[in-house]
């Protein structure tokens, strides 16, 4: 190397030395360092802290060798301003060659025993290779230590933010009657707080074991904390506040609640009530019908309503919310069978009405068109006028004599009253044609 070669070297070794020099003592000041230190450490992150640690102190034997052999060739080069020929052959071996001895020191933890026979107590590096062999120990010390970090600042914090809300969660939820043993959001209560307490403890012990290294990323602390437990308690905390929510919103509105199922189930006894009155009418006035049987009050509904009053009283919100909800379906369920069992039963009485209704009209229509002193038309009429009044009323006999006034009473008026076209737009005449 001439000298120019030689300054050269120099200062980007000295660039270098520095540039070292910086980053050991911002590794020595980290935070997570510390931490590390600090920390009783367990699982993955004890063993990889183990090497770390060998790796730094490792990295501090390698500086320091570093530093001697550059401080000596800046000595020899500052002896002479234009150094002979013997300078220029020194300082090239000690720039470019093995000029540096280093002791082996222990192997790392975990790594296997050499091959070949013991390992070997000296190394010897040119300053080139012991920079790249500083930077690969420096990124694999920097790796531990960030992602370590990295976990300790987001998965405790937000692990203690969701206990204080975990907290108020189980008062709440105490103080309307959700408890472990008597509702299952109590029991998931108890297991989220067991798994939280757990988790802190894992992570603050083994914080790599929560580290998710970014795949083809080779730059230290290319990854993610891993945070599935967390997001899977934090939803399922989420869940019971939900259904803690929907307890409270029952003890809002228990009594109007309560009080609309006491009016449904009114409703559908009265409803009952008129059936059955509504079926020894129609047993006693018509004849010949199969009338459907009336069934009694909803006695089991009304032991429900009264227990789901008596759980009110008593605040038991966390077993009023499911009985008020079956309730509710249920007695709207009982309201309509009620409804449907009333119609079935005054179904024969509306037949017979209908009837009436029909033979009324058709008198109604005869006597209309002068028609209604007819004999045979009045036989007719009294006779299905008689079927239709008396009682029992066979239905099936007073639709036939009924039919049988319409058939009378069509054949006189069509021979009576001539077929006539509607006018243009489809007025009727004057006689009703």
């Amino acid at each position: 190397m001439d000298r120019d070669e030689v300054d050269r070297a120099l200062k980007r070794l000295g660039a270098e030395h520095e540039a070292v020099e910086t980053s050991l003592l911002a590794l020595q000041d980290h935070a997570g360092r510390r931490l590390l230190e600090g920390a009783e450490l367990t699982g993955v992150t004890a063993d990889r802290w183990a090497a770390a640690d060998q790796a730094v102190t490792r990295l501090w034997a390698y500086f320091d060798a570093y530093t001697a052999a550059l401080s000596h060739a800046r000595e020899l080069r500052a002896r002479r301003r234009w150094p002979n020929r013997d300078d220029l052959a020194e300082l090239t071996e000690l720039l470019r060659g093995h000029s540096v001895t280093v002791s082996a020191g222990p192997p790392a933890t975990g790594a296997p025993e050499a091959l070949t026979g013991p390992a070997r107590l000296t190394e010897q590096f040119t300053l080139p290779e012991l920079v790249e062999r500083m930077n690969a120990l420096y990124a694999s010390s920097l790796d531990v230590v960030v992602a370590a970090d990295a976990v300790w600042s987001a998965l405790p914090a937000r692990i203690d933010l969701l206990a204080a809300e975990l907290h108020r969660t189980r008062g709440l939820a105490a103080s309307v009657g959700v408890r472990p043993g008597e509702h299952p959001a109590g029991d998931d209560l108890e297991r989220i707080t067991r798994e939280l307490t757990g988790l802190r403890a894992q992570v603050i012990s083994d914080p790599l074991a929560f580290w998710r290294a970014r795949t083809g990323s080779s730059a230290p602390g290319g990854g993610r904390p891993d945070t599935e437990r967390y997001d899977r308690e934090a939803r399922a905390l989420e869940d019971v506040r939900r259904e803690i929510d929907a307890v409270l919103t029952v003890r809002q509105d228990a009594e109007a609640r309560l009080g609309r199922l006491r009016d449904v189930l009114s409703r559908a006894d009265r409803t009952l009530a008129e059936a059955r009155t509504a079926r020894g009418e129609v047993l006693a006035k018509i004849a010949a019908t199969e009338v459907p049987a009336v069934s009694g009050p909803p006695t089991a509904l009304h032991e429900q309503l009264a227990a789901a009053a008596d759980y009110r009283r008593h605040g038991r919100w966390h077993r009023l919310s499911p009985l008020l909800e079956a309730l509710e379906r249920q007695a709207e369920d009982e309201l309509l069978r009620a409804r449907e069992s009333l119609t079935a039963v005054t179904a024969p009485l509306a037949v017979r009405a209908e009837l009436r209704g029909r033979l009324d009209a058709y008198k109604a229509k005869v006597a209309r068109h002068g028609a209604a002193e007819d004999p045979l038309l009045i036989e007719r009429y009294d006779a299905a006028r008689r079927m239709l009044w008396s009682a029992p009323c066979d239905l099936r006999v007073a639709e036939d004599a009924v039919l049988r006034y319409q058939h009378a009473a069509a054949e006189l008026l069509s021979g009576r009253v001539p077929q006539q076209h509607p006018p243009e737009g489809g007025r009727r005449t004057d006689d009703g044609q």
